[in-house]
């Protein structure tokens, strides 16, 4: 369990963190795809950042941690739709917008909320 998040209404609410991997195996403009809870998650390593999105690029499902990391851009390697890493909006319109998840890296461990951000 983490610290309560704040949330839009100022209420704090739990939490719940998995871990999914150790710095060492996602290294810097890369990717990796893990299942956390119901969810295939795809966490990215922009220049020793972390971040989580959706895996499944909406188009047509194809799996971003296999797509092409320009940046803080992933580009799905089915059909070459684009998205912030960081904020899973579309680029470079406003399509859709994937959801996003916290991250936490305590010393090596990458560890990744089951809930999406709101």
């Amino acid at each position: 369990m983490s610290e309560p998040a704040p949330t839009a209404n100022g209420k704090r609410c739990m939490s719940s963190f998995v871990r999914v991997a150790s710095t060492g195996e996602i290294p810097p403009g890369q990717a990796k795809a893990f299942v956390v809870g119901p969810r295939e998650i795809a966490v990215f390593n922009v220049a020793g950042s972390y971040y989580a999105i959706d895996n499944a690029c909406p188009h047509q499902g194809g799996p971003l941690a296999e797509g092409w990391v320009e940046g803080c851009v992933v580009t799905c390697p089915w059909h070459a739709w684009s998205f912030d890493v960081r904020t899973g909006a579309m680029t470079p319109s406003d399509l859709c917008t994937l959801d996003t998840f916290e991250v936490q890296v305590a010393g090596s461990a990458i560890s990744v909320s089951l809930e999406p951000r709101s």
